[in-house]
């Protein structure tokens, strides 16, 4: 891992920043890195810029930051893993992050309110407030900072990535022949579509196993709460949604894929996340 110092003596009142450039940022946009990287430098002397590799010294980085202010530099699964990472060092107390967008997904940085250019991103870094917010926990310890989403289960599966994050051109190249050769889709099987899942919200069962349901939604409620909402299958008329609010949300039932931010999971059959009220901060402009 790279690791960078600006030159020139960072003073008592210098915001002391750790500029953590996500690899996939770096290949993905270079010139935004670069032009993130130069506005962070002239704002904050004494910054230190690491350019990790991978993974896991993106984690080393973070954890070995000391009293600097964590600055990542990427996408939407680059703040979401910073987050994690943060959150099961139970260090997010403490710490407010920063992040500049570079990648091609931005879109739950853009919904936190951060600005998607690289100039006003990095000076919003420098002279933004923090605000605190609240974050979805599950029971193996993921997080959410944003919607979540449980989709039909027979909805197409998610698109696999690299595990650098990348859908490299040949792999286009493959799907695209594959998909001219391939005969027409038949029709779904049985049970493909619909499917029956509990769903509960602080202890009160809001649908139950006997309903099908073509998909649930939580999204940030009131503070300390989330808003879900599950649309039952319909027959005929359209069904209309059901809806409750909570800090507790637990699903379970026959397997089921969710996406939570940028990432899908699953299947699983049970999953419980709890909403931690205030528990992470993130800068945005004042």
């Amino acid at each position: 891992m790279a690791e960078v110092a600006t030159s020139g003596t960072s003073s008592a009142t210098s915001d002391q920043l750790l500029v953590v450039i996500d690899p996939v940022a770096r290949r993905a946009d270079g010139e935004s890195v670069r032009i993130a990287r130069d506005v962070l430098r002239a704002g904050a002397a004494g910054a230190k810029v690491c350019l990790p590799d991978g993974p896991e010294e993106f984690a080393r980085a973070l954890a070995r930051r000391g009293s600097r202010r964590p600055v990542v530099v990427g996408d939407d699964r680059a703040l979401v893993r910073a987050v994690e990472l943060l959150h099961r060092r139970r260090e997010l107390a403490g710490c407010a992050l920063s992040l500049v967008p570079v990648g091609g997904s931005v879109s739950l940085a853009r919904a936190l309110g951060v600005p998607c250019g690289a100039v006003a991103a990095a000076r919003a870094v420098l002279d933004g407030a923090e605000r605190r917010m609240d974050l979805l926990v599950d029971d193996r310890d993921g997080v959410v900072l944003g919607a979540l989403r449980i989709p039909p289960l027979g909805s197409p599966s998610p698109l696999r990535h690299s595990p650098d994050g990348v859908i490299h051109p040949w792999l286009r190249t493959c799907r695209s022949l594959v998909r001219t050769l391939a005969p027409a889709r038949p029709p779904a099987a049985p049970g493909s579509g619909p499917t029956r899942l509990r769903v509960e919200v602080d202890g009160e069962t809001l649908v139950d196993l006997h309903q099908s349901v073509e998909a649930v939604s939580v999204v940030p409620g009131a503070s300390g709460t989330a808003r879900v909402e599950v649309r039952p299958a319909s027959v005929g008329a359209e069904a209309s949604p059901l809806s409750a609010e909570g800090s507790t949300i637990t699903v379970s039932g026959a397997h089921f894929r969710y996406r939570a931010d940028a990432v899908v999971s699953g299947p699983v059959r049970t999953r419980t996340w709890e909403v931690r009220e205030g528990a992470w901060g993130l800068t945005v402009p004042a």
